[in-house]
């Protein structure tokens, strides 16, 4: 099942936050889209990991995603081991992407700069024929390296490399990302949970201020950040904003 785009996030609801809008843009253009979430976001205030499993589901179908899939990684403790390395060197295989998007460089959660790291590191050694990893299948894998690997912007403020107009799909990224009604602000939630950064009003403001922020800085009214280790080019300067 190749992917034109797979999206590698640490937890459940990270993909919808940072470019949701991004999935359903290109889902929409045609393209097969994808979501691997590296861990099922256990350790979260509230909720549970079975609690978000369904709301994952519910976001996927929301974006209208080819295929969402867990490594079941610890929240948390993971590192950037070759046990991990592995698991998502078999996964960005079994999709073949040209283009992976994952988490921010660094960010208030410690898990989005080390996951960011973990998979940087996996995206390459995906392409090394001596690195040997199996499918479902049980059948050897063959070599695959994507031909991009970005980074979407989440809490703390980094500079993009690109910006996405995402003005025309803001409203289904809105929409995936209260699928997490556990997370996001919830008046119904269960009120015996503590709230927490997140889950309050003024999180929620703070998702339209940047989504603004970045339309803005493009002559748009929404739009989604991304940076890149490599340098980005064009075909021509007419595809400039």
């Amino acid at each position: 099942m190749k992917l034109d785009i797979l999206v590698l996030a640490v937890h459940p609801d990270d993909a919808e936050l940072g470019c949701g809008g991004t999935i359903a843009k290109h889902v929409a253009m045609g393209h097969k889209v994808g979501i691997v979430d590296l861990t099922r976001g256990e350790l979260g205030t509230r909720g549970s990991a079975e609690i978000r499993d369904q709301e994952a589901a519910a976001a996927a179908e929301i974006l209208g995603l080819t295929v969402r899939e867990n490594l079941s990684i610890p929240d948390g403790f993971f590192e950037n081991t070759r046990e991990y390395q592995l698991k998502l060197i078999t996964a960005i295989r079994k999709f073949q992407p040209d283009i992976i998007l994952t988490n921010a460089y660094y960010d208030r959660h410690p898990d989005h700069g080390r996951s960011n790291q973990l998979v940087e590191a996996a995206a390459f050694l995906s392409g090394l024929r001596k690195v040997e990893t199996f499918g479902d299948d049980g059948q050897l894998q063959s070599e695959w390296r994507p031909k991009q690997v970005l980074h979407f912007i989440q809490d703390t403020y980094i500079k993009p490399d690109i910006i996405i107009d995402v003005t025309d799909y803001w409203d289904k990224k809105i929409a995936s990302v209260f699928a997490y009604g556990s997370q996001f602000h919830n008046p119904e939630w269960n009120e015996d949970e503590p709230q927490t950064y997140i889950s309050s009003p003024q999180f929620t403001a703070v998702i339209e201020g940047r989504g603004r922020e970045f339309g803005k800085s493009i002559g748009t009214t929404f739009g989604e950040g991304f940076t890149s280790k490599k340098i980005l080019g064009v075909d021509s300067l007419t595809d400039l904003r």
